[in-house]
């Protein structure tokens, strides 16, 4: 209790005895918040108030509560403390999309594995593709934007004192695509948060990636001769795996570095009748716009474009670019909610009137200190012992994977190559989808940060590792079994990721599904 006191009051709260049963957590006191729930809940079966049932493998303690850090935010919160073997640690979960929920299954893992673990709706409920509650309500976007993820941080972190009876000695944060933009606004803006982040695929140049998904659209939606159906998207990897998957030695249909590829599509011009084996004049020159990524009037380049290799692949272009319709992709969804209702907050906005130049300018005035997270003086994470891991997917059909090391290559510009390795590691995941999926191997520890083996093969226990034992992560390897992530099923292929700029080179000799015949170059 000697220290209890003082740090409740840092953190806005009042404090209880040292070590207090769950139910008295309710009379704790966080400035502008309010507890709702206190309550034990025993391993089992758990009903989360909204959503199916989650199982938890250990009993924990659920505090539910609302913080209010504005007049118009709303923000729901749950921190869960399991009753026993707690390792001591807090382990954050982020949001992707638009947020608008709690993550109860990422949270239920978290404490099975010993973890004091918090999860945020960002302060508005709705499906991860809507941004209607949005409209009208800016401090909710600020909430969204950066405030939820900090202040749910601060709140779990005085809740954690006063049930343990002391600070958590580690926290975590570890989330992907809109919660990789979550993690590095938590390094940027509040260093103090986190002592080691995960940022996985982050949209964190938000305005400008929904500026591209809307430039897109344009493309691919201004005349329907346009518009690539899913049908075709086969064809179209074929002949880009034709053209570079062999580049590093190893035909095993993964492009190992799309930076590399030198895919001209061109040939795929139809000669004749139109068929899903080729592409149209007007397919064509979609196709490479969305490739190329957009420019401004100025010939400027505002996004890197999407990589070649995994467009047929489930979770890849179909989904994400073209959608089985026209209008009925994610990014024609993601583009025209931000812009209607968080740009220029009119439900009736066209997309068609969408202008380049002026209208991300005007989306930047607006809304980059709140969304985007692309500050690459990261002095202040580094200077208390912050340690930092970026990954992202080559084939990701959601974000470019090329704009997570552009920002990578920021950090080293501002800071040094030295100075950079020192706190931060960037791993470019071949084949492998917007978070996770596709043909290459699977990055495992993203989604929650628990470790699931060994620092080797964890990216979330090598962080840890990282942290708490100051060894620097070096090649990770990763795994793709014969079916999903189901281990039961058999490895089919494990390689090494190795830290950006290297890539995975083929010995020459041995299996090459084997990492052990790779050397990190």
């Amino acid at each position: 209790m000697r220290s209890l006191t003082l740090v409740a009051l840092l953190c806005g709260a009042l404090p209880l005895a040292a070590a207090a049963a769950c139910e008295e957590l309710s009379k704790l006191a966080i400035e502008k918040a309010t507890i709702t729930t206190a309550q034990s809940v025993a391993a089992g079966s758990f009903q989360p108030p909204e959503g199916a049932p989650v199982n938890v493998a250990v009993g924990f303690c659920r505090v539910a509560l609302i913080l209010k850090p504005s007049s118009d935010s709303d923000i729901q919160l749950e921190v869960w403390l399991p009753s026993t073997g707690w390792n001591g640690k807090f382990q954050g979960v982020g949001n992707g999309g638009f947020a608008g929920a709690i993550g109860y299954g990422f949270m239920a893992t978290n404490v099975a594995h010993g973890y004091a673990t918090a999860s945020t709706d960002t302060g508005h409920h709705a499906d991860g593709t809507d941004a209607q509650w949005a409209l009208g309500h800016r401090e909710k976007t600020v909430d969204f934007g950066y405030r939820a993820i900090h202040e749910s941080a601060v709140a779990a972190k005085a809740i954690i004192r006063a049930f343990y009876g002391d600070a958590p000695k580690r926290a975590y944060f570890s989330a992907c695509s809109n919660g990789g933009r979550q993690a590095l606004m938590e390094a940027q803006r509040y260093p103090g948060d986190y002592d080691g982040i995960i940022a996985g695929a982050p949209a964190n140049y938000w305005t400008r990636l929904m500026s591209q998904a809307i430039v897109n659209n344009q493309a691919m939606l201004a005349d329907p001769a346009s518009y690539i159906p899913a049908s075709k998207l086969p064809t179209i990897t074929a002949a880009a795996l034709a053209a570079c998957d062999a580049n590093d030695g190893v035909k095993d249909g993964v492009i190992e570095n799309p930076a590399q590829c030198r895919f001209d599509p061109a040939p795929l011009l139809c000669k004749g009748e139109d068929t899903e084996g080729c592409l149209t004049a007007p397919q064509l020159a979609v196709l490479k716009k969305v490739y190329a990524g957009p420019r401004n009037s100025k010939g400027d380049q505002i996004m890197p474009g999407y990589s070649p290799g995994g467009e047929a692949e489930p979770g890849g272009w179909g989904p994400w670019i073209t959608g089985q319709a026209p209008t009925k992709s994610l990014m024609y969804a993601f583009g025209t909610q931000f812009f209607s209702n968080m740009v220029f907050e009119n439900a009736a906005w066209d997309f068609k009137t969408f202008n380049l130049d002026r209208d991300m300018k005007i989306a930047g005035d607006k809304l980059a200190s709140d969304l985007n997270a692309t500050d690459p003086d990261l002095k202040r994470f580094k200077a208390r012992g912050g340690k930092l891991i970026l990954y992202h997917g080559w084939s990701d059909a959601a974000i470019p994977g090329q704009s997570t090391a552009k920002y990578y290559e920021s950090i080293v510009k501002k800071m040094g190559q030295k100075e950079t390795a020192d706190f931060v590691r960037l791993y470019m995941v071949p084949g492998m989808q917007h978070c996770g999926g596709g043909s290459g191997p699977t990055v495992f520890g993203q989604g929650s940060g628990v470790p699931t083996t060994d620092a080797q093969h964890d990216i979330a226990a090598a962080l840890e590792r990282w942290v708490e034992e100051d060894v620097a992560p070096q090649q990770i390897i990763v795994t793709k079994y014969k079916t999903g992530v189901n281990p039961a099923s058999g490895v089919l292929r494990t390689r090494p990721l190795c830290p950006y700029p290297q890539t995975a080179n083929y010995k020459g000799s041995g299996s090459t599904d084997n990492a052990a015949n790779f050397v990190c170059k």
